[in-house]
């Protein structure tokens, strides 16, 4: 017969009270609780409260219980990843997927008013060289010289030799702010003559539907060979 310590005997109440042990080890319990009233007291005890136990019945769940487990179920699945991924294309659809195609037509209209206002100042900064004094064709005139002579009154072109072609841009005040020389004009004398003549030119602007507006011409000029 083995001597089973009081903590064993308590660790083995539920199996006893089962008829789970086997032979030996229910002598040895039937054996030690005769002997031990501390052990005795603590069984009765488990015992009484194992009886009021059974009386109660099998416990009912709780009436949510069935919907609170279907909606634990339901947030659980939704973390799969074909889940997250249903969920982000339906986000997609319904929030970024219209902004993304209010922000494409938003593009293409700016990219089509950009090029028309590049293709407007193109069209009006440099317009097609024409000859001076042409006739208007049109809504657009290029521009036209109307004098060029110093404040003396001397003609800056007497002291050029030969012919020069140059094609002149001139602003919407009928003033020249740049030039640039086609063929002609070897010698410093003559480019000296030549920026006189820009600097005291005064055109009748370009025009375009009736408003000044930057453009171009192409002048051939002839001054008076004076021997050196």
């Amino acid at each position: 017969m083995t001597i089973l310590l009081c903590t064993e005997v308590e660790e083995q109440f539920s199996s006893y009270l089962d008829g789970t042990l086997s032979g030996v080890a229910m002598a040895d319990m039937e054996e030690h609780l005769r002997h031990c009233a501390p052990c005795t007291h603590s069984f009765a005890e488990w015992r009484a409260t194992v009886d009021v136990l059974g009386t109660l019945g099998p416990a009912k769940p709780p009436s949510m219980l069935a919907l609170q487990l279907r909606v634990a179920i339901s947030q659980q699945q939704a973390r799969t990843p074909r889940a997250m991924l249903a969920k982000l294309r339906m986000t997609w659809r319904n929030s970024f997927a219209p902004l993304a195609v209010q922000a494409s037509a938003g593009l293409a209209s700016a990219v089509l008013m950009l090029g028309a206002l590049l293709l407007l100042v193109g069209t009006l900064a440099a317009p097609e060289p024409a000859a001076a004094r042409d006739e208007p064709i049109g809504m657009a005139s290029p521009p036209r010289l109307l004098y060029a002579s110093l404040p003396d009154g001397s003609n800056p072109l007497g002291t050029l030799d030969g012919s020069v072609v140059v094609r002149v841009f001139v602003d919407a005040a009928g003033r020249v702010y740049d030039y640039r020389v086609l063929s002609g004009v070897e010698d410093k004398r003559s480019q000296s003559a030549l920026a006189n003549e820009m600097m005291w030119s005064v055109f009748v602007p370009a025009h375009v539907f009736g408003e000044p507006v930057r453009g171009s011409v192409i002048l051939s000029l002839a001054g008076v060979s004076v021997p050196g």
